[in-house]
């Protein structure tokens, strides 16, 4: 443990030692060979929900503009990791599952529908709630702001790793709009529009509508399984009206998808279903290797599966907000958000990886929540106080279905083939009151002080009922009562940050801040498979405290930006979802929702920014986790978890990219290339090396090319199709194999755009 401390002071040192270098060597650079001031530009961030300048926050903050996530047909929220350091999303158990988010190694992997992410989503400045809001679609986005570390005074609840604050675009006193059409491999069509106009000189609208039709890279060669892929359809409509010192913003979107989710494909790991032998974990999934019933797929190509796979999605949601923002005068605004969402979903789902039933589902869900938020932020000279309530009700309702080894009712014991209904409900109400103060304390030293105070209560009403076999003449089986638990808790607290910022030079700000934040407790409404587990499927709060000190440079004369962050993470009974054997060898997997105690983490990252050119921009981010570990805990099973590693953290991530601009027949032509590398890691808590993904980098790249009122963006993704795994569940004491939820392969389309 000291050499690994010793390893990380170094490491500050070094970090430290080279932004004075940069500094040294940016301000000794020639002026005739500087780029013009205008290059660089300012990036203005909402952390602090207000507009202020990436510099001015002692928070560490990445940001990507619309205009790029566009370019590069990024779909959605799974696909932020290459812009910031540090961070990981995947789809996790496939697209229509709650996503696995992860920041500086603080994140659940969980496709419990009814869970929520330690890191908070929002969009326009309001909380999508629950983990299965958190796919979030790009159309019409103005940018996205990364927060890393705890953003526990203004942001609240479960925001324990951070926040990713989702942008869209505002109506304009203008009339203008587009309309794009794309086309790309594996069938896939998109339209993208926009329509703004203002109704009168005070009230403007905008209209926004995206349709995305696809079929997924993985090749599904059993023959009676449908094409599996996904129609998209998302719309929002924005009005804007702007009287004498108020401001009126009200918001409506719409959501509805369908298809055949993505098949699941079977990581067999046993080379002798006779005798018992295993494979090695890198001969896993191998035409050598087989689950428990001797199938594998008969293809060593990543991609190939062979998997009954008629599971259809759905999902409706919809929802309406409205933002006022009152002007009382020169020194106080009044802020009102108010806003319901709804999400109605089913997933089915196949966890067997085969054409045999052995292990199939449906996950069914229905969320309405409703949150009001009132602040009023005073500014005076340099100072600003911003104080605040806030109020969120949210209902979950759920109606899941596992089927387990439907082949082998009438032969095995009843209780080993039975069908689990589980269905949950599951209403959170939160409270809390913030204020944080920004004050400069003269022209270099400014301090912020950030309070809030959360009270949370949580009702929750969990019934399963089994369907077995009695007779084994009728396999139909008959519907028994299998567990009904009640119960409620509550939890209240508080939160906040102390955060000094220094300026150092007239082009740096040196930071250090302390934050703290909590994620709630709550019900694990995720497949249990005894009602003894039901009884004890309550879990408490989560709590961190993070110390961060960092520096954010800024050179706009030679196009230069470089920030760097180094943070200690103190985690406190920390929400673990745990994937453990069954006592016996015939049934499903336990599978836990736990405070497994404590963990520690401490890592670096830095950024740089350098536009080398007017043509020629670069950046650069790195991300280093060398300890994210448990500490003494022993899991309820009585499995061993201390100094294992947290799951879903890399120890390093790099991403890079690069931006060239030129002219062609008179008209700009871009470029871009962004690389993004993630170091191995494992998917669970247990450091399975069958349930670990290798290192791994993912190349995307775009030419753009403007022609008047007419662009054309010809993309690609996964250009080197690299094979990697957004999950692998280990299923191995049950069937014999891992499910893999395999990552998209190579993609690549064009687009073709008409602005006006």
């Amino acid at each position: 443990m000291k050499s690994h401390i010793s390893a990380f002071s170094n490491s500050i040192v070094i970090l430290c030692s080279s932004s004075l270098v940069l500094s040294a060597a940016v301000q000794a650079q020639n002026d005739e060979l500087a780029v013009a001031k205008s290059s660089l530009e300012v990036i203005e961030v909402y952390a602090q929900k207000r507009a202020q300048a990436i510099e001015d926050v002692s928070i560490a903050i990445s940001q990507v503009k619309g205009e790029t996530l566009k370019n590069q047909h990024y779909k959605d929220s799974t696909e932020l990791s290459v812009f910031a350091p540090n961070l990981k999303i995947s789809q996790n158990a496939a697209e229509g599952t709650p996503p696995a988010v992860n920041i500086r190694g603080v994140g659940l992997v969980d496709y419990n529908t009814a869970n929520t992410s330690p890191v908070a989503i929002y969009i326009d400045d309001v909380a999508v709630g629950s983990a299965s809001n958190q796919i979030v679609n790009f159309f019409d986005i103005e940018q996205v702001d990364i927060l890393r570390g705890p953003q526990g005074t203004l942001f609240g609840r479960n925001a324990t790793g951070g926040a990713i604050l989702i942008r869209t675009k505002r109506p304009e006193f203008n009339e203008s709009g587009y309309l794009t059409a794309g086309i790309a491999n594996n069938n896939a069509f998109n339209i993208d529009a926009m329509y703004n106009n203002q109704l009168s000189d005070k009230t403007a609208f905008r209209i926004a509508i995206n349709r995305q039709d696809y079929d997924y890279s993985t090749n599904n060669v059993f023959s009676q399984s449908p094409t599996a892929g996904m129609e998209q359809t998302n719309a929002r409509l924005s009005l804007l009206s702007e009287f004498d010192g108020v401001q009126l913003l009200l918001q409506g979107h719409i959501e509805d998808w369908q298809g055949i989710v993505q098949p699941v494909g079977n990581i067999g790991i046993v080379a002798d279903p006779l005798t018992g032998e295993l494979c090695s974990p890198s001969q896993a999934g191998s035409t050598n290797c087989f689950d428990n019933f001797g199938f594998n797929d008969a293809s060593d190509d990543f991609y190939t599966v062979k998997v009954n796979n008629d599971s259809p999605h759905k999902t409706d949601g919809k929802g309406l907000s409205a933002h006022i923002n009152w002007q009382l005068n020169e020194r106080n605004e009044v802020v009102a958000i108010s806003s319901y969402n709804q999400l109605e979903r089913t997933h089915a789902f196949n966890c067997d990886g085969s054409p045999a039933r052995l292990c199939e589902g449906n996950l069914g869900l229905d969320t309405h929540l409703f949150s009001q938020e009132l602040r009023l932020q005073t500014q005076w000279d340099e100072h600003t106080l911003t104080s605040g309530l806030y109020y969120a009700d949210e209902s979950i309702k759920q109606n899941n279905i596992n089927d387990i080894l439907r082949d082998f009712r009438g032969i095995l014991a009843p209780d080993l083939t039975a069908t689990f209904f589980y269905d949950n409900q599951i209403d959170t109400q939160n409270m809390a009151a913030f204020s944080q103060l920004d004050y400069q304390l003269d022209s270099d030293w400014s301090i912020s002080v950030g309070l809030r105070y959360s009270y949370e209560s949580l009702d929750y009403d969990s019934v399963a009922q089994l369907n077995v076999v009695v007779d084994s003449a009728d396999l139909a089986g008959v519907l028994v009562p299998f567990y009904h638990v009640q119960g409620q808790q509550s939890d209240n607290g508080f939160s906040g940050q102390f955060a000094v910022n220094y300026q150092l030079s007239d082009t740096t700000h040196g930071y250090y801040r302390f934050a703290n934040g909590a994620k709630s407790g709550g019900y694990n409404g995720g497949f249990l498979s005894s009602p003894e587990q039901a009884e004890l499927a309550d879990y408490g709060k989560e709590r961190l405290n993070a110390h961060e000190v960092g520096s954010k440079s800024w050179w706009p004369e030679q196009g230069v930006r470089f920030n760097w962050a180094a943070f200690y993470y103190d985690y406190n009974d920390q929400q673990v979802f745990m994937n453990q054997p069954s006592e016996s060898v015939q049934k499903p997997p336990v599978q836990l929702l736990e405070n497994v105690g404590d963990s520690v983490i401490y890592g670096l990252e830095a950024e740089i920014d350098y536009q080398a050119t007017d043509a020629l921009s670069m950046r650069f981010a790195l991300g280093y986790i060398p300890h994210a570990e448990f500490e003494e805990f022993v899991d309820p099973l009585g499995n061993s978890l201390t100094d294992n590693r947290l799951p879903f953290t890399s120890k390093w991530n790099v991403s890079a990219g690069v931006e060239y601009r030129l002219e062609l027949a008179g008209n700009p032509l871009t470029t871009q290339l962004l690389v993004d590398y993630q170091s191995e890691y494992y998917f669970d808590q247990n450091q399975n090396p069958y349930a670990m993904q290798d290192g791994y980098s993912l190349v995307n790249g775009n030419i753009r090319y403007q022609l008047d009122n007419l662009s054309f963006v010809f993309w690609g993704k996964n250009l080197f199709d690299t094979e990697y795994s957004n999950l692998k569940f280990d299923l191995s004491s049950f069937l014999g194999m891992l499910e893999d939820f395999k990552g998209e392969g190579r993609r690549y389309g064009l687009d073709v755009s008409y602005q006006f």
